[in-house]
């Protein structure tokens, strides 16, 4: 039975990934901003087998509130097996650039708020010697590109924020686990137009916990987006800088 901490537990992936577990049996510690979304998810939680669900508010930029958010949560699990950190915002490119305090927001929430959080658990799982911490990225962090390299900025120094991090655990036998996911039609990317890329949260989910069973370091999900961005950093920046991407 996972004892499983989510941290943006309301986002769409998020639920479709513990939904799975719970059909398992799993214990979880939900946390996100809004109560009621919180209260629907545990309710659904528990009427698809999860042995208890547990929630609490979380402010993702309360950098310093953190740490009595893991206390709390790992006291009332008595440790966890999983951690994933599902949340993040997509802001406004355009307005990124015009605007330092929204770019630095921005950073703040994608990168800084969970790079304080995985330092924070990264140190409980080394004394405990176990557990899977799982981030949820993107594939806009592995190239920058106009139409988005603020967001890129920030998914790419978590990417190598969390290479480091594995390096570190893996001598403690802690799994530390990079999602990068492609085109998922979630809330966040409502208004997007959709293609033959785009995939349901549900499809990540999938991948998602395969990965953590098999204790990948790096998954795309869908897989083949690693041939997508393998092809993409390839392009020489001579030729790239050109490109509208």
């Amino acid at each position: 039975m996972k004892k499983i901490i989510i941290f943006g537990a309301t986002s769409a992936i998020a639920q479709a990934t513990a939904r799975r577990y719970a059909q398992r049996g799993a214990r979880f510690y939900l946390l996100a901003r809004d109560p009621d979304k919180l209260a629907l998810l545990a309710a659904d939680l528990r009427a698809r087998g999860a042995q208890a669900t547990h929630t609490a508010v979380f402010e993702a930029n309360d950098i310093e509130a953190q740490t009595g958010v893991i206390d709390t949560a790992i006291d009332t699990l008595d440790g966890f097996d999983i951690a994933l950190i599902a949340y993040g915002t997509l802001g406004d490119q355009r307005q990124c650039e015009t605007s330092v305090a929204l770019t630095l927001q921005e950073l703040g929430t994608n990168a800084f708020s969970p790079i304080a959080l995985l330092t924070r658990l990264a140190n409980y799982c080394e004394i405990q010697r176990y557990g899977t911490l799982a981030v949820i990225g993107s594939v806009a962090g592995d190239r920058g590109r106009q139409s988005n390299y603020v967001y890129g900025t920030a998914k790419g120094a978590l990417a190598i924020f969390l290479q480091g991090l594995r390096n570190r655990l893996a001598h403690s036998g802690v799994h530390v686990l990079t999602i990068k996911p492609g085109f998922i039609d979630t809330p966040m990317t409502a208004d997007f137009p959709k293609g033959k890329l785009w995939r349901s949260p549900e499809t990540a989910a999938k991948g998602i916990e395969r990965a953590i069973t098999a204790r990948r370091n790096v998954v795309y999900v869908p897989g083949w987006w690693q041939v997508i961005m393998g092809v993409i950093q390839s392009i020489p920046e001579a030729i790239f800088k050109h490109l509208r991407l």
